[in-house]
């Protein structure tokens, strides 16, 4: 018998457009609460590409106690050829302190720099993209001046 082994594809790249005026819920039990209104992007893969719907969709951010930074974002996805789909993911985001600074700047940074990942999940009830109810996917991100970037894959 062989060992299973973890295969993935790349699904899409997703570049989210972000308002930079957050609600800022404040310090919670949980750490520092705030919410990020998503106004757009785009998605691009071999197999789906589209738009973001703007609003409503967002990031309700969680700078938590220990310095990592708690994602949970939920959008709409619109294909080129008019099916919508439901993202959500969650993930994290961490680096060294110089680091989170430059990007809580807006400034460009190598994301080899820092740690950026997350877990999608779909939900659609479009039959040509029905397979992404039944994947499971992981990403990688790195921070833009605008928003994150995603690669998205899909594990085999």
């Amino acid at each position: 018998m062989t060992d299973p082994t973890l295969r993935s594809s790349h699904l899409f790249t997703l570049t989210l457009e972000v308002d930079p005026n957050m609600t800022d819920i404040g310090e919670t039990p949980y750490g520092r609460r705030r919410i990020a209104t998503v106004t757009g992007g785009s998605f691009e893969g071999e197999e789906l590409r589209g738009s973001v719907l703007p609003s409503p969709g967002g990031d309700w951010l969680l700078l938590r106690r220990d310095g990592i930074l708690q994602l949970d974002v939920r959008l709409t996805l619109k294909t080129d050829d008019g099916h919508l789909i439901y993202m959500s993911y969650r993930g994290m985001r961490h680096g060294p302190a110089w680091v989170i600074e430059q990007l809580n700047k807006g400034e460009k940074v190598d994301p080899s720099q820092y740690y950026f990942r997350s877990t999608p999940w779909f939900e659609t009830s479009s039959e040509k993209y029905r397979f992404l109810n039944r994947i499971v996917c992981v990403a990688t991100g790195r921070r833009e001046p605008t928003g994150p970037v995603y690669e998205v894959f899909q594990i085999l």
